[in-house]
C-alpha cells in the first residue's frame, strides 16, 4: 500500500494505491472518489460494544468505513471534512493521544478509544482524548496547516487546548485556564491551555475550529431576520 498527501497544507487529500487484497479504516464521508475494484463496508469503530462506546467518548464515530481491494490494484482518495492538512505516521506497538474527531484513517488492527476523566472535564481541568494504539499507519487531520514540537526531558510548553491535534504517549500534561482570573481570562481571548512536560512530540494545528464557529455566529441568519 501506498500513500501520498496532495494538496497540502490547507486543502489535504490523502491518495492511497491499494493492491488485491489490502484493506483500509477510515472516518465515514471521507471519501472523495475511488476505483471500481474497491469494495466498502461498514463496522464499528472498536472491538465489541465496549470498544465501540470508547471510541464514541473519544469524539470518533461509532461506525467505521473498511474499504478493500477485492477486485485488483485501485486507488483511493479521502479527505477531511474541514479545510486542513493531514499528518502522517507509523505505529510500532504504540499509542497516540489526539484531540476529538482528529482520526481520519488507519490501519484496520489499530485500536480507538477514549482517555479521559468526565469529571475533570466538568470540571474545566480536563478534556476527551482518542488514544490510538497498535502497528500501522495513522492518518489524523487537522483544522489549518500542522506543525510540531518536539520537547526534551522536563522541557515545558503550553499549547491551546483549540489547537491542539496530537502529542506522543507518555507525556505529562495537564490542563488549565490560559490565565489566572476569570476577567484576565476572558480580555485575553483565550480559555484553556494544556501545558506539556517532555520528552516527546506534540502536533499543533494553526486554525482553531471553536474560534472560527464563534467568528461566523454574527453573520448567521436569526429567527427575526
Amino acid at each position: 500500500m501506498r500513500f501520498t498527501i496532495e494538496h497540502q497544507p490547507v486543502y489535504s487529500a490523502l491518495r492511497v494505491e491499494m493492491e488485491q487484497g489490502e484493506r483500509l479504516r477510515a472516518e465515514p464521508g471521507a471519501m472523495l472518489s475511488m476505483s471500481a475494484t474497491i469494495e466498502l463496508q461498514t463496522s464499528t469503530s472498536g472491538k465489541g460494544l465496549l470498544g465501540t462506546l470508547k471510541a464514541a467518548v473519544g469524539g470518533e464515530s461509532i461506525f467505521s468505513s473498511i474499504y478493500e481491494a477485492q477486485h485488483g490494484a485501485g486507488e483511493l482518495i479521502l479527505a477531511p471534512n474541514t479545510p486542513g492538512d493531514i499528518l502522517q505516521m507509523e505505529l510500532r506497538n504504540e499509542s497516540i493521544l489526539a484531540q476529538s474527531g482528529a482520526y481520519l484513517a488507519g490501519d484496520p488492527d489499530l485500536q480507538l478509544s477514549a482517555q479521559g476523566s468526565l469529571r475533570a472535564f466538568v470540571s474545566g481541568e480536563g478534556m476527551f482524548l482518542s488514544r490510538i494504539t497498535g502497528n500501522g499507519p495513522l492518518f489524523l487531520n487537522s483544522f489549518g496547516a500542522i506543525y510540531k514540537k518536539t520537547l526534551g526531558p522536563g522541557e515545558p510548553y503550553v499549547v491551546d487546548s483549540g489547537h491542539m491535534v496530537a502529542f506522543t504517549d507518555g507525556m505529562h500534561y495537564s490542563v488549565k485556564k490560559a490565565a489566572r482570573g476569570l476577567f484576565s481570562t476572558l480580555a485575553s481571548g483565550e480559555g484553556l491551555v494544556v501545558m506539556f512536560s517532555g520528552p516527546g512530540t506534540v502536533w499543533i494545528q494553526t486554525r482553531n475550529m471553536r474560534s472560527f464557529a464563534q467568528m461566523l455566529i454574527p453573520f448567521l441568519p436569526t429567527s427575526s431576520s
